[in-house]
């Protein structure tokens, strides 16, 4: 049955009154006031579908007359039936939006739906403010949590399956919208601009045919997780923070941050898997995972820098980076010109390494040994640690092993030592430790892509990495709001308004 404007508003008007009821008989039978609003907001979503219904119903059936000229000049006719969809809102399903459609004939494509257009209709079934809603907790809880969280909040019941389509629609509008970001304001920055990568492993599921063939019980070895990297990328600006060797050793022996320790300025994260693409040709192509996010650091560091210089203000560029040498090769390839600084943290857990070769974990003993070690090395003396460590393996001689272990941390120091000029960092004010993009890989990744049981298509997990970056990042008002008017003009921008 079709709606009508005048029915859904006498609708309406009934249930407004028995909310009114409903208050002045509560008021009566003395109930809590949470009683009363469980009972109201019920209420208050069968009122919204309503008037929803009845400001669908005052637009009409989108009937222009017999035919109907597009933008482009083409005109095309009525078509005989109506067609119907439905519209899931925030207040519920509307099953049946009655439409006259135009185009050449029936089971033929539909050139234009006046009515759709004129409502500003998505794409699919599912309300702008819906998928706003139900996103938000996509990105920060599971699937099937967000589900029921909005089952229980709304009353409405959408699938796993349907949320998984729903974020992966979304994402496939964020490459375009970061495109268009513009940078920060310039006054905003700090004089040192910092680019980081690092890499974590998101579990995947396995291809089907693996799935059938696995026996029950993993043979010796085997995984019970199958994991594929995610390259995690940040770039931020900060103001230089100028130390001495003394004071890192006692942020981190003392676990405590300096209070006047300068803040990352919008700093923005993303991640990037490794993909197979179908090419122009139908082959199959590689999006590396490495290789697309260096390339877009590379291009938000030189909107930044490109930024600044026009406003007479230079920002250096600082990459931070952790031992991993493939990552090491990207920042030559793609931020040639940056002054390269290898961790701290990851060369403490060299130190650690060592310490424990000589000294029980957690002793006294182990953490004056890197205490002592990882001075020097703020104070530039890399060769003369080098020297000791050597000397200590002769005259306090341990197993082959623990030889191996101690052997492995030098040659990471030697092979390391370019990016390690940590007196002479600490003077400039850089930063000398990439928490930014190890919480990043945390609080991204981990948190979210890690939680108890669940595996991910590389698909899937792009579209989590990409939706979730950008509400970390603050941006994911902009970005709604951004991919509906994209949305909107792809699907009405041809019509005559």
């Amino acid at each position: 049955m079709m709606m009508t404007k005048e029915k859904e508003f006498l609708n309406a008007q009934t249930q407004f009154s028995t909310l009114l009821s409903l208050v002045t008989q509560a008021v009566a039978d003395g109930q809590r006031i949470d009683q009363v609003e469980r009972g109201l907001f019920t209420g208050l979503l069968q009122l919204g579908l309503t008037l929803l219904k009845a400001f669908v119903a005052g637009h009409g059936d989108g009937d222009v007359g017999s035919t109907l000229t597009d933008k482009d000049g083409q005109t095309w006719k009525r078509l005989p039936e109506k067609h119907t969809r439905r519209y899931v809102s925030v207040f519920g399903v509307l099953p049946a939006i009655e439409r006259v459609v135009y185009g050449t004939r029936e089971r033929q494509r539909i050139a234009a739906v006046p009515l759709d257009q004129r409502l500003g209709l998505p794409a699919n079934d599912f309300s702008y403010l819906l998928e706003d809603w139900v996103q938000r907790l996509c990105v920060k809880e599971s699937f099937e949590e967000a589900g029921e969280s909005l089952a229980t909040l709304l009353g409405l019941s959408l699938g796993v399956r349907t949320l998984e389509t729903m974020n992966q629609g979304l994402a496939a509008h964020a490459d375009r919208f970061r495109d268009q970001q513009l940078p920060p304001a310039v006054e905003e920055e700090g004089s040192i601009l910092v680019a980081t990568a690092d890499g974590k492993g998101v579990p995947m599921r396995r291809p089907l045919e693996e799935r059938v063939r696995r026996s029950h019980r993993r043979t010796k070895g085997e995984k019970a997780t199958k994991k594929q990297m995610a390259y995690v990328g940040a770039v931020y600006s900060i103001a230089p923070f100028i130390r001495v060797a003394q004071d890192v050793v006692d942020d981190v022996f003392r676990k405590e941050r300096a209070a006047d320790r300068p803040k990352p300025q919008h700093k923005r994260v993303r991640a990037e898997m490794t993909e197979l693409l179908e090419g122009e040709d139908g082959a199959e192509q590689t999006r590396n995972g490495r290789d697309t996010l260096f390339a877009e650091l590379s291009d938000a560091v030189v909107l930044r820098q490109r930024q600044a210089r026009r406003s007479g203000k230079k920002l250096l560029l600082v990459c931070l980076l952790d031992g991993e040498r493939a990552l090491w090769d990207k920042r030559l390839e793609y931020l040639p010109w940056s002054i390269g600084i290898l961790d701290i943290f990851h060369v403490l857990e060299r130190l650690w390494l060592a310490a424990h070769v000589w000294h029980a974990e957690k002793s006294p003993l182990a953490e004056a040994f890197v205490a002592e070690r990882l001075r020097m090395l703020l104070e530039g003396k890399l060769s003369q640690l080098l020297a000791g460590l050597r000397r200590r393996l002769k005259t306090h001689p341990v197993s082959a092993a623990k030889q191996r272990t101690v052997q492995g941390v030098i040659g990471y120091l030697q092979n390391n030592r370019a990016y390690m000029k940590y007196h002479e960092y600490l003077a400039e004010g850089y930063p000398i430790g990439s928490g930014v993009v190890e919480g990043a890989c945390r609080h991204l990744v981990k948190d979210r892509m890690e939680q108890t049981g669940m595996r991910w298509t590389v698909p899937g997990a792009q579209a989590m990495l990409d939706t979730r970056a950008l509400y970390l990042n603050g941006d994911w008002n902009a970005f709604c709001h951004h991919r509906i008017e994209q949305e909107q003009t792809e699907l009405y921008g041809h019509m005559a308004a």
